[in-house]
């Protein structure tokens, strides 16, 4: 299974579309194998759920996201997890142990005028 982690370098960022990079973990029986980052190509509507897909992300971490980025991933099953903070693998080995739950923040304005991750 492939996670990633909308970041600000390694810290979980507060918004899925501005991140600097996606730190993206590769698990296998629950373990971390492999972990790369990976700069973020650009903000565009649609874009980024679809780019992590072709990649073959099955799950998205990040403080908060905008609705329209958790329709595209809930339309390709990816699971998406908001609300998240602090360091990026720790959020990490927090999901794979069933710790890290989705708070469903989402964003409902584009200018995200302090409504992430509340």
């Amino acid at each position: 299974m492939k996670i990633a982690v909308a970041s600000e370098k390694n810290q979980v960022t507060q918004h899925f579309g501005h991140c600097i990079n996606f730190n993206i973990f590769e698990e296998e029986n629950g373990c971390i194998k492999e972990a790369i980052s990976i700069d973020n190509p650009g903000h565009r509507p649609g874009f980024l759920p679809n780019f992590l897909n072709d990649l073959g992300v099955n799950v998205i971490i990040s403080g908060g996201m905008g609705g329209g980025a958790v329709d595209i991933f809930n339309e390709h099953n990816i699971e998406v997890i908001v609300g998240a903070s602090g360091d990026a693998r720790q959020a990490t080995d927090a999901y794979l142990r069933g710790d890290l739950e989705s708070t469903g923040s989402v964003c409902h304005e584009h200018e995200h005028a302090d409504e992430c991750g509340e």
